[in-house]
């Protein structure tokens, strides 16, 4: 049969109708996912998880999200910094496989799988705000802070402005306006024949917590509550954290109060303040809560235009929306600052589902999950099918009220950065519903940066060296706040030997083994994984590394290393006789520099003396 022009016309446009009906429908059926994250945001500064700032009401509209959406109650990082964190998220895969153990720790774009995944679906995909992952994101569109960005007036890399990374523009405001208005720009301008699949990601409210101006009269006459372990926990933690003899409590965990002589937010805040005391930390921790719960609220109000712009252009009822923080932290509890910990507070993170078409009124899950399991749920609420390489699990059956069936028993965690930045030993564990076990192993897994500081931007800094091996075990059923350590309880020997198994399980099964990658960690988990009660560390002897100036005039001072993990150490200055002519430091440990002052010495040769356990040093030292 014979066409003519007209009909062969009017053909091709009946095609292209019924193509673009089929492309709709497909945009229709697939829901858009928007996958909200704000970085350090933890769940004890949202609402709706409850807790001593439920009543200050910090996040209404999280929690009217939250209301009509699932919240789930036990979500965890395998590892609380922010690169390795995003990087879990966003490949499904524990650190060791996708490679990114800490913040020096990069993602190449043939790894950012969840939108890559997402893209083969059909999805649209844009990044925009922190991303942290130094690469160039493999997204269809993205805009992102440098690295951890700036508060105010912050520059990002947009694609398609040239070759990243000198890509850049500048938007004037704070971060958290700018980039609310970024992604409604992006939803106004994309691709309507697609669903979207959109990372939303705010700088706030990591350190130091600058919010924007029009929050400073907020919470400023309040009393924010405190935590009791602020102040008082004889029980908490081990000697990996408070050394023996609580010798390593002004040098392990930045701190609210002066406690941690280098990194306080009591020398921060109020360094030439006559405040003292538990006065001195209360003050600062008002500070410190104050300044980061401002910075949430201009997050919470941020997202009620975002969330009103989706109700008003139609796309509410069909857009998945996930709200999360990057990790958990530590607001006091503890006297810590920061996140990087096992405990609760930095390994817990917020986690609230939207999705209308599964989520009929507001419930609450107590499923275990982890940020490896977030790609995998994401994929298949899409409408694919989990990739093998992702190491996670999905757990779309319980957002769509199902039972989950087999699931972990336990989440596996482990901090890899030793020492560096806020002081925190290395360590790695096991949570459970009902318990919590921690390995404090105490290494760097890079041994070159023993000796080297800890805060390098700080004169004054502590010196990365290995530190004391110690077990923590923690009954989260009767100790919610994990302030009793029960490691040597016997009452719970069956129980902390079960989580052993687990943790070498699981270690085995995500490929998170030292072996001969780091023969020194194998080795200190070989000696003491079998041992109860680990009360004693094996002593190691200091060293002297340097005496400086020499010669010197007056002030001398002596660089010492390896002072955590020896005996007590003294230091004596002897004359060419080999006479004691003076005690420098007597039974001591945990110091670093030792400083003294030959003003008034006589001019000539003199001794430094280091005896640590059955070892001894001696340095030659001149007096000009």
């Amino acid at each position: 049969m014979c066409l003519n022009r007209t009909t062969k016309n009017q053909l091709v446009v009946l095609c292209l109708v019924l193509l673009l009906s089929f492309y709709n429908l497909t945009a229709q059926d697939q829901p858009n996912i928007i996958f909200i994250m704000s970085d350090d945001h933890t769940s004890q500064a949202v609402g709706t998880y409850g807790g001593r700032l439920a009543s200050l009401d910090p996040t209404p509209n999280l929690d009217d999200l939250a209301s009509n959406g699932i919240v789930f109650d036990n979500v965890f990082c395998t590892n609380s910094i922010c690169t390795p964190s995003r990087a879990n998220i966003i490949t499904g895969q524990y650190s060791q496989t996708n490679g990114v153990l800490d913040l020096d720790g990069t993602l190449s774009p043939s790894q950012h799988y969840l939108a890559m995944e997402l893209k083969s679906l059909g999805y649209s995909t844009a990044m925009i705000g922190k991303w942290h992952l130094k690469e160039e994101p493999n997204f269809d569109f993205y805009k992102v802070l440098p690295g951890q960005g700036k508060y105010f007036n912050p520059t990002f890399r947009e694609k398609g402005r040239g070759n990243w990374p000198n890509n850049t523009i500048t938007h004037s405001g704070h971060s958290s306006d700018v980039i609310t208005n970024l992604s409604l720009n992006y939803l106004t301008g994309r691709d309507k024949t697609k669903p979207f699949f959109l990372m939303h990601h705010y700088k706030a409210p990591h350190d130091f917590f600058e919010y924007a101006t029009r929050y400073a009269s907020y919470l400023a006459s309040t009393d924010i509550p405190e935590p009791t372990s602020l102040y008082s926990q004889p029980n908490f933690g081990s000697e990996a954290n408070r050394g023996k003899n609580d010798s390593l409590i002004h040098k392990i965990g930045t701190s609210i109060s002066k406690r941690h002589i280098v990194r306080n937010y009591s020398d921060h805040y109020y360094s030439n303040s006559s405040l003292q005391g538990d006065a001195l930390t209360s003050a600062a921790y008002q500070r410190y809560l104050k300044d980061y719960l401002r910075c949430v609220k201009g997050i919470d109000d941020n997202l009620k235009i975002l969330f009103d712009y989706l109700k008003d252009e139609g796309l509410w009822d069909n857009t998945i929306i996930i709200y999360t923080g990057d990790q958990g932290m530590m607001l006091g509890e503890h006297d810590y600052q920061d996140k990087r910990w096992m405990y609760e507070e930095s390994m817990r993170m917020p986690f609230i589902v939207h999705y209308p078409d599964l989520i009929s009124e507001g419930r609450r899950s107590d499923l275990l999950i982890n940020n490896t399991d977030f790609a995998p749920t994401l994929i298949e609420l899409a409408g694919g099918t989990v990739p093998s390489y992702m190491q996670g699990k999905s757990f779309m059956k319980t957002i769509k009220g199902e039972a989950q069936g087999e699931w972990r028993k336990g989440t596996y965690y482990r901090y890899w950065m030793h020492l560096v930045h806020h002081d925190i030993p290395a360590h790695f564990g096991i949570r459970t519903k009902d318990y919590k076990l921690i390995f404090y192993y105490g290494r760097h897994y890079k041994t070159w940066k023993y000796g080297t500081k800890s805060l390098p931007w700080l004169n004054n800094s502590n010196l990365i060296e290995r530190t004391p091996v110690a077990w923590e075990f923690y009954d989260l059923t009767t100790d919610p706040q994990e302030l009793n350590n029960q490691y040597g309880n016997p009452a719970y020997t069956d129980i902390i030997l079960e989580l052993k198994d687990e943790i070498l399980a699981q270690r085995a099964e995500h490929d998170e083994t030292d072996g001969t990658k780091y023969p020194e960690i194998q080795q200190v988990i070989d000696d003491y994984w079998d041992l109860g009660n680990l009360s004693t560390e094996t002593f190691e002897p200091a060293s002297l590394v340097q005496v400086f100036p020499n010669p010197v005039e007056n002030l001398v001072n002596l660089k010492l290393a390896n002072t955590v993990l020896s005996e007590t150490i003294s230091v004596k200055l002897y004359n060419t006789l080999g006479q004691e002519f003076n005690v420098l430091l007597e039974d001591a440990n945990s110091i670093d520099v030792l400083q003294f002052d030959m003003k008034n010495f006589k001019s000539g040769v003199y001794f430094v003396s280091l005896t640590s356990g059955n070892s001894k040093q001696v340095e030659r030292l001149i007096k000009l």
